[in-house]
């Protein structure tokens, strides 16, 4: 697995390959806009040059994550209306900069069944709007409230919401942190093997094409989304070390989301692969 983190973009987006190497990372992900506002000044020409210098010189493969305020399911009509148009809007600048993936969150619904369709529309209006490779990446939940993506089936039922050849660019990123709190069973051997598994029967391994590498604050099960340091959570270190060293994943990127300590959570990870 290509081990990283989110990087901060202060002084533009080309800032977070240097900081990424600081840290030791093989890859990185970011923002490509303010992540808590609705509203974002369009990409300089200068620095989507400077961006796509720097992804060459680094070579480090990158991903975005989506603003935290888009609910592309929201019943609230204003809501969904902001949200999509957001989800364009960042698809589209992950196109511009030449990013692969924009991984977002589904969000929420009361009805499962509609919240699903919803976010299926969303994704289909956005691919349209924006051609070309970037892929959209529906990350699990831990499924607190009536967010949506806490089940495999979500995710599927959302891919499959994506009519015809435009679901090709409709992928999966899986958190650890999400998929435990969802009361998925990572701390086990046979666990571990019935979780993939199921991911496999559902979504399909190769839809998975990215990982969200954290611990957890909170038990299995809770469906509460707190996120820990690598090994000093419910998690443990045992689920990180099949993952590390799980062969059908050696290409997949795996980025930290903990609040700080990036180069120490991606040195402990590195620690747990096998030689």
């Amino acid at each position: 697995m290509l081990l990283g983190a989110h990087e901060g973009i202060a002084g533009g987006v080309s800032k977070a390959f240097a900081r990424a190497e600081a840290d030791g990372a093989d890859c990185v992900q970011i923002f490509t806009r303010n992540a808590r506002g609705w509203t974002a000044k369009p990409l300089e020409d200068e620095e989507v040059s400077a961006f796509q210098r720097e992804a060459r010189r680094s070579r480090l493969p990158v991903a975005a994550h989506s603003s935290y305020l888009i609910n592309c399911a929201s019943a609230d009509r204003d809501i969904r209306k902001k949200s999509w148009q957001a989800l364009a809007d960042e698809l589209g600048r992950c196109e511009r900069l030449g990013i692969p993936a924009l991984i977002f969150h589904p969000g929420s619904h009361e009805s499962e069944a509609e919240g699903i369709r919803l976010v299926g529309e969303a994704m289909t209006r956005a691919l349209a709007q924006v051609p070309g490779k970037a892929r959209l990446l529906v990350e699990t939940t831990a499924g607190q409230g009536a967010c949506l993506g806490w089940r495999f089936e979500h995710l599927e039922a959302i891919r499959q919401a994506v009519p015809g050849p435009a679901r090709r660019r409709v992928g999966v990123c899986v958190d650890t942190c999400h998929v435990h709190s969802a009361g998925y069973d990572l701390g086990t051997d046979e666990g571990y093997a019935a979780t993939l598994g199921e991911l496999d029967r559902t979504v399909g391994l190769a839809n998975v094409r990215a990982f969200h590498l954290n611990d957890s604050k909170k038990p299995r099960g809770c469906r509460v989304d707190r996120h820990e340091h690598i090994g000093e959570g419910t998690l443990g270190l045992d689920p990180f070390r099949r993952l590390v060293n799980d062969a059908r994943f050696a290409e997949t990127p795996g980025f930290v989301e903990t609040d700080s300590r990036w180069k120490e959570n991606i040195e402990v990870l590195r620690g747990l692969v096998r030689r």
